[in-house]
């Protein structure tokens, strides 16, 4: 009751129910469920008209809608921010529901062909992926139980847990390091990138939560190991996907699974592809700045992403929420030519992906740090520096 007094307060004071006008461009990404079961529905090509409109629709509309360049103030009190928290918690049940209602479906569907499964879960993959982990990306970072609780449901959907661990722990203090998997070094493929990145990122999130336990005079095997949490919530919704569809709802859960994480690291690879943190000797880098991932302002691709595209201050402020994340010009932070859905194409071409960016991280360096002559430790391959 309490509750829902809030909300009809909200919609009706004027200055609030501005707030919430300006939260709808964000919500867009829940019109990408009815389109997945229209595909379903139609079964055809039209299985993958989601792909379609991630791939190609909100690439054209940043050509028409251009650039965001406005910041909002950082320091909006966290009571402002309710209809942004309730767009990223809403979209757990969101998914759930999606997610194993249409492996229900789809495998009960006698108008859909094997073909047209797997293109319908590689478009449910491409939601869960792109939205989800996105999503949960923002989740995590929260204080809140609850909100780290809902991250890591939208993670375990994905079979990919052990990126909450890996993201806080590892990736946020080394990035711009030879000691983060996930920074892609100058001249690295994304082919090599994506399979290195899959064996380094677990390996390196288990060795960290060990770490945090051993600190603490614990074992490894203790119950607070969150490794535990995400284990079990992957085996319930591998059971679960079984129950509605058996091997073959399994099969397409683990599609989409995969799918999904394909999208995330190409995300990863283009966010702070040839950046790299000035090593100060001793095992120390200076600290993180907005200098070190790379920012993009395309505005119809930040209303999907939740201004991910603003990389540069999520790792500058990493726990500032995705409303109030700023954009940097170009003597602040390097940019991007182009969006996200444009980039993450490009770095499946390692050749014309290397035409594109290395001129651009080339003179990224001449710009910050003149005085480095050699980058080779900082490039692919490097032997990482000392701890």
């Amino acid at each position: 009751m309490a509750i829902n007094r809030q909300l009809e307060f909200d919609m009706t004071s004027p200055e609030k129910l501005a707030r919430w006008q300006s939260v709808l461009p964000f919500a867009t990404s829940f019109l990408l469920v009815p389109l997945l079961w229209f595909g379903a529905m139609m079964g055809g090509l039209w299985v993958l008209l989601v792909v379609v409109v991630t791939w190609n629709a909100y690439t054209a509309l940043d050509k028409v809608l251009g650039l965001n360049l406005e910041n909002a103030d950082p320091e909006t009190a966290e009571d402002q921010l309710t209809w942004y928290k309730l767009l990223t918690w809403a979209w757990v049940p969101v998914q759930f529901v999606t997610l194993f209602s249409l492996i229900w479906y789809a495998t009960r569907a006698d108008h859909l062909g094997t073909l047209e499964r797997i293109g319908l879960f590689f478009g449910v993959g491409v939601v869960t992926g792109t939205i989800g982990i996105n999503y949960s990306h923002e989740l995590m970072h929260q204080k809140a139980r609850a909100e780290r609780w809902l991250g890591d449901i939208l993670l375990a959907m994905v079979m990919y847990s052990h990126f909450r661990s890996e993201h806080l722990l590892v990736h946020h203090l080394y990035v711009g390091t030879p000691r983060d998997p996930v920074t892609a070094r100058y001249g690295e493929g994304f082919w090599r990138f994506f399979g290195r990145v899959l064996v380094q990122c677990a390996k390196s999130a288990f060795r960290a939560e060990k770490a945090q336990l051993a600190r603490r005079g614990l074992p490894w095997t203790d119950r607070s190991n969150p490794f535990f949490r995400y284990w079990v919530l992957q085996a319930v919704f591998i059971a679960l996907a079984f129950a509605l569809g058996g091997f073959a709802g399994v099969g397409l859960f683990l599609l989409q699974a995969f799918v999904a994480v394909f999208h995330l690291e190409m995300v990863n690879y283009v966010e702070h592809y040839g950046l790299s943190r000035k090593h100060l000797g001793n095992g120390k880098y200076e600290h993180v700045l907005p200098r070190h991932s790379w920012n993009a302002a395309q505005k119809a691709s930040n209303w999907l992403l939740i201004n991910l595209q603003r990389h540069s201050d999520h790792h500058y402020k990493p726990n500032r929420r995705f409303p109030l994340l700023q954009n940097y010009t170009e003597d602040e932070a390097p940019q991007l030519p182009h969006g996200y859905a444009v980039m993450t194409t490009l770095a499946l071409m390692p050749r014309l992906w290397r035409r594109v960016m290395n001129p651009r991280v080339r003179r990224w360096r001449a710009m910050y740090y003149p005085e480095i002559t050699d980058w080779t430790p900082y490039n692919k391959g490097a032997t990482p520096l000392p701890r």
